[in-house]
């Protein structure tokens, strides 16, 4: 009860400081845009709706998009996602987002070869125009550990509230475990860079996570507190940092 109590107290802290830190965005016209990407069950969702339970739902959106239609397939890469870009004072948080290219399309085989490598020089380029227009890009990995996917993965089938998290994609998440570490030390390494650069989060502890993962976009966007209330860095690190932290 008592750690219960802690992270509670812990929380409501983060999103007061949050909440201000949103009405300084607000009311200075910036952009920010936070993308959230991971494997599978490595708490996405529930960290999102941490960052945003209080923040303005107005200024605030969460974009997740479906399988691209027929349509869509045909347009610019980037294209789907360039109307969902945040106008002045705006947070837009994308629950999976352009990644998807970099990670599930290749694995799964839903892309090309080429578009693959395509997409890993392009990326960069479309990140640095949306940073020199101004935009504060905050990209996060999740990362988890195998056995704890696999439990999780397991209390989704169990759980009927969890009913729609299940994927018939899930079952791959453990089977081409190894594909997937690939897929995220290359994109880690070919997409990071100074206008907008990767931070790994450590989620096996789901509670940490959600707190560190504040404690890091209050210190990226300048927050108030940040100096006083730093993420650890055994649970946040900057890609440059990952080599022999992430899970394999």
């Amino acid at each position: 009860m008592g750690k219960s109590n802690d992270y509670d107290r812990a929380l409501e802290a983060l999103q007061i400081r949050l909440v201000e830190t949103q009405a300084k965005t607000i009311d200075k016209g910036l952009r920010t845009v936070i993308v959230f990407e991971g494997r599978d069950t490595a708490g996405k969702d529930g960290a999102i709706k941490r960052l945003t339970e209080y923040m303005s739902p107005r200024q605030t959106r969460v974009v997740a998009l479906p399988k691209p239609t027929e349509r869509e397939t045909t347009q610019w890469y980037f294209q789907r996602y360039v109307p969902h870009l945040p106008a002045a004072g705006e947070t837009v948080l994308f629950n999976r987002s352009w990644y998807n290219r970099a990670g599930v399309e290749p694995v799964m085989g839903f892309c090309t070869p080429e578009q693959y490598e395509a997409f890993l020089k392009a990326a960069p380029r479309f990140e640095r125009m949306l940073a020199d227009d101004g935009v504060k890009l905050i990209k996060l990995w999740l990362d988890i550990s195998r056995g704890e996917q696999a439990k999780r993965l397991e209390a989704r089938v169990e759980d009927p509230l969890k009913r729609f998290k299940v994927s018939s994609l899930d079952a791959e998440a453990q089977a081409r475990w190894d594909a997937y570490s690939a897929a995220r030390d290359r994109m880690l390494k070919e997409t990071d860079s100074e206008a907008a650069p990767w931070t790994v989060i450590s989620t096996d502890d789901k509670k940490t996570a959600r707190l560190n993962i504040i404690r890091h976009v209050l210190r990226a966007i300048g927050g108030p507190g940040v100096e006083a209330d730093k993420p650890d860095g055994d649970v946040v690190f900057g890609a440059g940092k990952a080599k022999g932290r992430l899970f394999d």
